[in-house]
């Protein structure tokens, strides 16, 4: 890249934040089909967002290959080489290369750029972006793809200054970090510490694992498909991505219309033992039995049927019990390659923070209450992410009467369909707060598109600018709060609802009404003209 002089200015029809799979896609959209001048920045030296910076052991998507990619381009489809049922983190990076390069996209893409303002004029109806290269953009639209989970969360521990190992958190992974033979302390059990504790203790001389709550996990069964399954995906083509359109979490599979308690007991244990070997945490979660994360009695069932594998994995009955969660479950469901496994073998120990927590750093490694000194050459924090809003409120980004999002986001993060909010015409965001849970790179498109149709209908129109009234934006966060109540998963303290941040107002987050409701909403809003927005003459009194 050249030299950036100070106060450059670049103007453009649009500029995309971000370059994951929602970076990537809605840059592609503005510029080849709506043929405007878009460019892309991040602030990776590299592309693909989360993909890029979760470069940890054992990364894995946690979704089925043959519905964690894009379904825009069936040729590209066709092309993709993607041989086992999950897929690792290397590949998915690839992958995003390869789409980056196939539509001619990376000379509008300007990386190791952070934008650090974005001020909109609400008279010229021009956003402008600052960035820590020296380069103002000015566009009519900024989307922002700041993902979902890429704000990371590194624990205050008291002495954290002490320590004179290393020091890495798994959303920021360092190049070439060798492990082998290591002592290796990892804080955290979430799908990112499951994964990374199950890859790290077949090679670190010694890992102990901190954590604070036990988690309810079930296998992956990650395995390498047959070519005859292989080939039925890409004849399928059509029917499956209509299937997935059509569901409620666009995870590949039919959920479950049957209730826990319609069904023997006998029934009931080999539908979980056939999900259990079968694989996927979304799987066992939903497509069992459908009310498992609205009916704590059928919850109570799936539960018990896990711990019961603990139970029966897990040799040391000290480190069962540790390992054995009594709560809801009814968090992000997870899916591992032998985490309960792992606890057995001799190079492994676990320290439940909970019981016996953690007081301080040292020089060599972590004090524990009990006063035993954990020495550690490598501390590996899976303490996951300021999720959904952190990447918004990091930034200085200010919409109309100069009042800034961390502002309007102070009671917790409120949206319009995840997309649009209220007082900042023209800034679209992908995966926003309180956009559909489910697989994402289905309502990655899904949000992609209609935010290049609501743009090209803009431009058709000479709208100039449009926001979400505020009474819509209120109604949206109250229909995800209602929906989010009728399940079980407000229950679990979690990040879906921001309770991993210290400090942070605990918040729905999600619009857990299903793809499907999801899609025909945004449809009806387009049908009718959006009838949801007002435009800039509808603000504006003629001078």
């Amino acid at each position: 890249m050249g030299e950036h002089h100070p106060d450059t200015i670049t103007e453009l029809d649009a500029l995309v934040v971000g370059c994951g799979f929602g970076g990537i896609y809605m840059l592609y959209k503005l510029r080849r089909d709506l043929g405007l001048n878009a460019i892309a920045i991040d602030k990776a030296a590299g592309v693909g967002g989360t993909w890029f910076w979760n470069k940890y052991p054992g990364a894995l998507s946690d979704s089925e290959s043959f519905v964690y990619q894009y379904s825009f381009d069936r040729d590209l489809y066709e092309q993709t080489a993607w041989d086992t049922k999950f897929v690792r983190q290397p590949q998915i990076l690839e992958y995003l290369n390869g789409v980056v390069d196939r539509y001619d996209l990376r000379e509008s893409i300007e990386l190791e750029t952070t934008m650090t303002s974005a001020v909109f004029d609400e008279t010229a109806g021009i956003w402008t972006v600052t960035t820590d290269r020296g380069v103002t953009y000015q566009a009519r639209y900024l989307v922002n793809g700041l993902g979902l989970l890429s704000a990371t969360n590194v624990p205050d521990f008291p002495g954290i200054e002490n320590f004179r190992g290393k020091l890495v958190h798994t959303g920021a992974w360092p190049e070439g970090l060798d492990l082998t033979g290591k002592r290796v302390g990892v804080i955290g059990n979430g799908s990112t510490g499951g994964q990374v504790i199950t890859a790290v203790a077949p090679i670190a001389g010694h890992l102990t694992s901190f954590q604070r709550t036990p988690q309810y996990s079930v296998p992956a069964g990650n395995r390498v498909l047959t070519d005859a399954e292989l080939a039925r995906q890409k004849a399928d083509f059509e029917a499956n991505w209509d299937q997935v359109r059509n569901s409620s979490v666009a995870m590949g599979f039919v959920e479950s219309e049957i209730e826990t308690f319609s069904v023997s007991d006998e029934e009931r244990q080999q539908i979980f033992e056939r999900a259990w070997n079968e694989g996927g945490g979304f799987r066992f979660m939903f497509e069992t039995f459908c009310d498992i994360a609205t009916n704590p009695e059928a919850n109570e069932e799936a539960a018990k049927f896990i711990r019961g594998k603990i139970a029966e994995i897990v040799k040391d009955p000290e480190t069962a019990r540790k390992l054995t969660p009594t709560d809801l479950y009814a968090r992000r469901p997870l899916c591992d390659s032998g985490f309960y496994e792992t606890f057995n073998r001799p190079n492994v120990s676990l320290v439940n923070v909970k019981e016996n927590p953690i007081t301080t750093l040292t020089e060599k490694g972590i004090v524990t209450q009990d006063g035993v000194e954990h020495e550690l050459d490598v501390l590996i924090c899976a303490t996951g992410f300021d999720a959904v809003d952190g990447n918004y409120v990091r930034v200085d980004i200010r919409g109309r009467n100069n009042e800034s999002l961390k502002e309007h986001w102070q009671d917790g993060p409120t949206s319009y369909l995840g997309m649009a909010t209220t007082g900042f015409p023209n800034m679209f965001m992908i995966l926003g707060p309180n956009g559909p849970f489910t697989n994402l790179p289905p309502s990655i498109e899904t949000q992609v598109e209609w935010i290049s149709d609501t743009i090209a209908s803009m431009e058709e129109r000479s709208t100039g600018w449009m926001e979400a009234k505020p009474d819509i934006e209120t109604e949206w966060t109250e229909t995800c709060s209602e929906i989010a109540e009728q399940t079980l998963f407000p229950k679990a303290a979690s990040w879906i609802f921001g309770a991993n941040i210290p400090g942070k107002k605990r918040t729905v987050m999600f619009y857990l009404g299903g793809i499907k409701e999801y899609r025909s909403i945004l449809d009806n809003e387009k049908a009718n003209g959006y009838p949801s927005f007002v435009t800039r003459d509808d603000v504006l009194e003629p001078a």
